[in-house]
Order: structure tokens, then sequence, then C-alpha cells
């Protein structure tokens, strides 16, 4: 298979200590191009996994005729507008998770699709890709945990760092954005539906501004799903998938490690089983499910609907941490 030319907008830790590493080892991606508003620190870049170019500028980057498909994983206020900038310069996009601030601004990014039918646009929700999510899927979809009732995620990390994205509002820092996103997306993976209705707790950071603790309950039509996040809190992540005659536990379902195997159990009627997949790279499989569907000219994995429908469920959980009420999730349509 072809190899897709990618650049990279932003010199983010997640780029050069996960997405650039891993489209490297891809056989169906190269990775030719870095920019950063800091031409020194591209150049850097550029220099320590021997990419070809380094620009001073994003549009510089995007005004390459060389390449095909940007990944962006620049802070979230950018999101939108830059992932818009490239779909306009004609190239493919993989933008990270959450993909905007709010549901108004997913529209406009899944507006813009539109007008680019012919280019691929994708959230990087790398986690869905790795074969750890795929055994958990298959479980719940045959069955085999009865019928899929309850979720429960829990994920943290310690960060008071004054210069940290994660504490700056004005750039879509906080726990929700950050890390709440993955509970759910997951609820809205597992039960393959969309929740009706939300409830939250949302404790927000008195010097940052930021949401530092949230608790959410969703309600689908078929269970429940719940998480809690936190940004001050002992670094920790688990998933918990309960249905009427089983369950799956998940040991680490986002970051999973890419230098050793991972571990999910099944418990059911016969007793509890251990499920020990292969190493693999999350990241590398997204990049190259991505890289497919643009050679094949192939629907990507997860469309950007789907993300647009993760904005709207956050939108609501924000809703409800001010309402102290049960709040409705808007459509998307």
């Amino acid at each position: 298979m072809p190899k897709v030319r990618w650049g990279v907008l932003g010199a983010a830790q997640i780029a050069t200590g996960q997405v650039i590493p891993a489209l490297q080892q891809s056989a169906s991606c190269e990775v030719t191009a870095i920019a950063s508003r800091d031409l020194q620190k591209a150049q850097q870049v550029a220099a320590r996994f021997r990419l070809p170019k380094a620009y001073g500028s994003y549009q510089a980057l995007l005004d390459d005729p060389d390449v095909q498909a940007v990944y962006i994983p620049l802070p979230n206020h950018l999101h939108v507008a830059c992932s818009i900038a490239a779909l306009e310069a004609g190239k493919h996009v993989l933008c990270e998770k959450p993909i905007g601030l709010n549901a108004a601004e997913a529209q406009s990014l899944v507006d813009a699709g539109h007008r680019h039918p012919r280019l691929k646009l994708m959230e990087a929700f790398m986690y869905r890709f790795h074969p750890q999510w795929i055994a958990a899927k298959r479980i719940v979809d045959q069955g085999l945990i009865g019928t899929l009732r309850a979720v429960h995620t829990s994920f943290s990390y310690y960060d008071r760092d004054p210069q940290s994205i994660t504490n700056r509002a004005e750039i879509g820092g906080g726990a929700l954005l950050d890390i709440g996103c993955y509970g759910i997306s997951l609820a809205r993976f597992l039960f393959a539906a969309e929740p009706r209705r939300v409830a939250a707790r949302v404790e927000y950071d008195p010097d940052f501004r930021v949401d530092r603790l949230v608790t959410a309950a969703l309600e689908f039509d078929g269970g429940q799903a719940s998480f809690t996040v936190g940004t001050q809190l002992a670094p920790y992540q688990r998933v918990q998938i309960l249905g009427t005659a089983g369950r799956v536990e998940i040991e680490i379902p986002f970051n999973a490690p890419s230098d050793r195997p991972t571990r999910l159990w099944h418990q059911s009627a016969q007793g509890i089983e251990e499920i020990r997949v292969p190493v693999c790279n999350q990241y590398t499989i997204q990049g190259e499910l991505f890289s497919q569907a643009i050679v094949n000219d192939t629907p990507v994995p997860t469309p950007i609907q789907d993300a647009a429908a993760n904005m709207q469920v956050i939108d609501a959980v924000f809703r409800a941490g001010r309402s102290d009420a049960w709040e409705a999730v808007a459509t998307v349509h």
C-alpha cells in the first residue's frame, strides 16, 4: 500500500511522545513535516525524528503540496479553526480530542467536512482501535455478559502546574474536556446509542477557574453510565462494564502501553477469564486505519458526526453541573 504523507501541526507532548513515533512505525504512514509557531522548536523536533521539513507557522505546512494529511495535537481552542483551515488547504484531517470547545464549534467542523466530501476527517479517539476495546465490544455485542445495563469509568491524574494546558481556562482546559470525554465516548460506543439526559457535579479550581473534579450520570434507553474524572487526584484509570449475566473490566483502558501486553477480565457464570492482549500501539493502528481510508477512499472508522454527538453530551454535563438538575442531551442532525 502506498504511504500517506503526513504533516503535524504543533509540537505538543502527545505528538512527540506518542503519535509521531507511532506513525513512523506504520507501513502506510510517512511523517514528512512538522510545524510550530517557534521555528527553532520545529527544527529540533524535525531533527529528533529525522523529518525532512520544519515550518515556523501552521499555514506554511498547510501550503506544502507534498503533505496529504495533517495530525492536529494543538490546545483545544485551536482544534476546529485549524481543522477547517487544513480542509480548505485540501488536507485530510486527524484532530485530537475533544474535537472542540462545545457542540456549536463541533457542528461548524461537521459542516466544513460536508463542503469537502472527498477529504477524510476524524477525531483521534485512539482507544477505540486498541484490540482490548475490540474484544470488550465483541463480548458486549455477543451477549456474553447478558444485557448491557451499566458502565462506569474512573480516570484521573494530578496536575497543579499553572502553565499546564489543563489548568488554563482560556484555551479549553479542565477535566471534562481533557478526560471526561473518554467516559462519554466509551459509554456511547458500548451502548451504541445516545444518552437521553445527564446529571453532574462539577467542582472548579478557585485559582485556575477550570473544572478539576467531575462526576456525571448518563441515562440511556437501555441502561446507565457514570464516570468520575479529576485533574487533582491520584493517577488512575479503569472501566467496568456490567451486564445482567456478567461483566468486563479493563485494566488500562485509555493510555494502553505499547511495550507490554494489556489485560481485561470477563466474568460470567463460568468464572473469571483473564484476556491478555498482545503488545501493540493504538496510535499506530489509528494512523494505519486513517491512512487506509485515504488510499482506498473509504469512510473513516469513526465519522466526524460522532465527535459532534460527544460534544453535545459534554455540553449537557456542563449545564447539569450549573443547574444541579437533569439536563436533556440535544440531538445531532
